[in-house]
């Protein structure tokens, strides 16, 4: 391993005597190709075996590990450091695939107790931008190197890999455990979240049980159930963790609130064959996506409907309007919006921040406007005080569109500033679009009575753990690089996008690209980044009110919501 990183030792065994075991937490990373072999594609994975220079496991196979460094911001970057340090290739050659389940693996053989973060990537080939495997440069640590079939990967003195490299290996490569057809279905399902940036976090929880179900139906039956239980499970850590992670705090609660169905579900009807149970779960499954969540997000809205009229009863009771700043579109902020606008006499003057690339804000202001009936469409009389002149009418909805930049500007005189949420985490910080958090200090600036609002689903809530450490997106520079070169633009705007280093094919294709990848090649004197970060964070101490589908709630009830999806999680995912 290239680096030994921090560790720590454990007690050791007191009655035996036995030294401490010396703790090390690791990455392993399983490198893919997919060959065309008689007309169907193929998966190949490299394995590299080890040299005599290395201090453990000399001359067996393995695949790219190393210790994660006390510098190292997450597993999935000392994956990418070991990768580039052990073979030379770099993230212009290298797709993350997906992330497994971490595990611990004791080896009193050599005194250590590993704990293991697997990872698989694909490399590109050279049509996507890569340079394929003529990259793979070996370093001191490895003495050659293969493709196998991941399928004939297998845990035996025979085969002569390190310890549990076949476990390691099912971690990320999920067909060993859930067979071909229902490892297809997973695998497209998780491509189908990946690439859907038009949902929001409400529907892609939606989606998840689909993917879910269509599992169900395509898992082998002939198991015993506690296997096919726990593959269940399986299926739905990979949907969680390898589908939208950063929407994944609404996944994960579906899911969970799934599994805890099903798991009644079965205890009710433990004395059936597994392909009973099957057919069972698959009814509770298409139950729960009938449902979905529109409930939660009707409550939502009357929930904001009741904050507002008792925040600003003055206002509603003089028809003035209230003022509102959001930004962009988001499906939760959407519905109650025009929840107040189809359902109540309240007048809004909203701002919308207009978001670019992708101009989701007239997608929104279009969507206010046609919630109001044409019956509707007439302006509300103000209330006129005895003896004072007569007020002029007031329209119930104005629009204003402001673009993304604008927030300072949008934030005159507002009451509000309302935001969506992807993801809350437990310390009542909130994930959202890029841009809330401008909009949020501007308008503590220049409207210091304005109350930011947050509105979502408590199925928002993720599981314990920091801000910090939940996964950035990055949606990649296409979207950018497209509206510069665009016809629209004058001459001087597409020459200059011109002079940029050009995009690799594979990511204009896919419309991403990872984070932090420069455009040109890595031996270039001057290196060009573009972010696209889809989302960001919003702290607590900003956040004046949280208005979900069960009313108000404090950082005192997402904490307690967090600490129990942690359980649930640890309960459901723990033993896989």
């Amino acid at each position: 391993m290239a680096s030994t990183g921090g560790s720590s030792r454990s007690d050791g065994d007191k009655d035996t005597g036995k030294p401490p075991l010396e703790k090390r937490s690791v990455v392993s990373s399983f490198l893919y190709k997919f060959v065309d072999e008689n007309g169907q594609v193929k998966p190949k994975v490299a394995l590299f075996k080890r040299s005599g220079q290395v201090r453990s496991y000399q001359h067996r196979w393995a695949v790219i590990s190393g210790s994660i460094d006390p510098d190292d911001p997450s597993p999935q970057a000392a994956a990418w450091r070991e990768i580039q340090e052990e073979t030379t290739l770099t993230r212009s050659s290298l797709e993350l695939m997906r992330q497994g389940k971490s595990y611990v693996l004791p080896d009193e053989s050599i005194g250590r107790e590993w704990t293991i973060y697997p990872f698989a990537f694909r490399l590109k080939e050279e049509r996507e931008g890569g340079k394929g495997e003529r990259a793979i440069k070996l370093d001191w640590e490895h003495e050659t190197w293969a493709w196998y079939d991941p399928m004939e990967i297998e845990d035996s003195e025979r085969f002569g890999a390190v310890p549990r490299l076949a476990e390691s290996l099912r971690r990320v490569w999920f067909e060993k455990d859930l067979g071909v057809d229902a490892g297809a279905v997973l695998t497209n399902g998780l491509d189908r979240l990946k690439n859907d940036y038009e949902s929001g976090a409400r529907q892609l929880a939606s989606v998840a049980l689909e993917i879910l179900r269509d599992i169900v139906l395509k898992m082998d039956t002939c198991q015993p159930p506690e296997a096919w239980w726990s593959k269940v499970r399986f299926a739905s850590w990979h949907i969680w963790k390898n589908g939208r992670e950063s929407m994944g705090a609404a996944i994960l609660s579906g899911l969970l609130s799934a599994l805890k169905s099903i798991e009644d579900v079965i205890r009710l009807h433990k004395e059936q064959p597994v392909s009973k149970w099957r057919d069972f779960v698959v009814e509770e499954l298409d139950r729960r996506i009938a449902l979905s969540s529109k409930d939660a997000a009707t409550a939502v809205s009357a929930a904001f409907t009741s904050f507002l009229r008792h925040e600003f009863a003055a206002k509603v009771e003089s028809s003035r309007p209230i003022k509102i700043l959001t930004v962009s579109e988001s499906s939760t902020t959407k519905h109650a919006l025009r929840s107040v606008i189809a359902n109540t006499d309240i007048s809004l003057d909203i701002r919308v921040l207009e978001s670019r690339p992708l101009f989701e804000g007239v997608s929104l202001s279009s969507s206010l406007i046609q919630a109001i009936s044409s019956s509707e469409r007439s302006a509300v009389q103000p209330a006129n005080e005895p003896g004072q002149p007569r007020k002029a009418p007031v329209p119930k909805l104005q629009v204003t569109l402001f673009t993304d930049a604008s927030s300072a500007l949008a934030s005159e005189d507002v009451d509000v500033v309302l935001i969506g949420a992807d993801r809350i985490a437990e310390s009542g910080a909130v994930s959202n679009k890029t841009g809330s958090l401008p909009a949020v200090l501007s308008a503590k600036h220049i409207s210091p009575g304005a109350k930011t609002v947050v509105l979502g689903e408590t199925g928002k809530v993720a599981p314990p753990g920091a801000a910090a450490a939940h996964v950035v997106e990055d949606n990649g520079p296409t979207q950018l690089v497209r509206a510069w070169t665009a016809d629209f633009n004058g001459e001087r705007i597409r020459n200059a996008a011109g002079t940029l280093p050009l995009v690799p094919a594979g990511e204009q294709e896919h419309g991403q690209s990872h984070p932090n990848v420069p455009l040109g090649n890595n031996d270039a004197v001057v290196q060009v980044d573009i972010r696209n970060v889809l989302f960001e964070w919003v702290p607590p101490e900003l956040v004046d009110d949280y208005v979900t589908e069960q009313g108000l709630w404090t950082v005192a009830d997402i904490l307690k919501k967090s600490e129990t999806l942690g359980i649930e999680e640890e309960r459901f995912f723990g033993d896989i």
